[in-house]
């Protein structure tokens, strides 16, 4: 795996709740068990190849691409962590244009995401033993 197929977004990017409302609602149109190319969960947006076509509805042929992971504060979603698969690299994807792909929806990009803030890291303790 290629490090630019995985990466941790530092700090996390904040989803506000006014974008995730529009997102969700597009991700339910382009769901893969309705035709389109994504499938969506409590912890992850995933892109495929193309809708689900097995039998009973199962994968089938849809090849993953790649995977946002996410968490909810409330109604706003903090992305932490974007993984491409490596059939989503060797299409040319990558971690900003698979986030774009799904953020264009509410007019953001990765890069325009407010930012998560980062607490200083703990001083180390002086009298513990290394």
């Amino acid at each position: 795996m290629s490090e630019i197929s995985n990466r941790v977004i530092r700090p996390a990017a904040i989803v506000p709740e006014r974008a995730v409302r529009q997102i969700m609602s597009w991700l339910e149109l382009n769901d893969v068990g309705g035709g389109g190319s994504w499938a969506s969960d409590t912890n992850s947006f995933q892109r495929y190849t193309g809708p689900f076509d097995g039998v009973g509805g199962l994968r089938g042929t849809a090849q993953l691409l790649g995977s946002i992971h996410i968490t909810w504060d409330k109604y706003a979603v903090t992305i932490f962590r974007v993984h491409v698969t490596d059939e989503g690299v060797a299409r040319g994807l990558t971690v900003d244009a698979l986030c774009d792909e799904v953020l264009a929806v509410a007019g953001l990009t990765l890069d325009s995401c407010p930012r998560a803030a980062l607490a200083p890291a703990p001083t180390p303790d002086p009298f513990k033993k290394r």
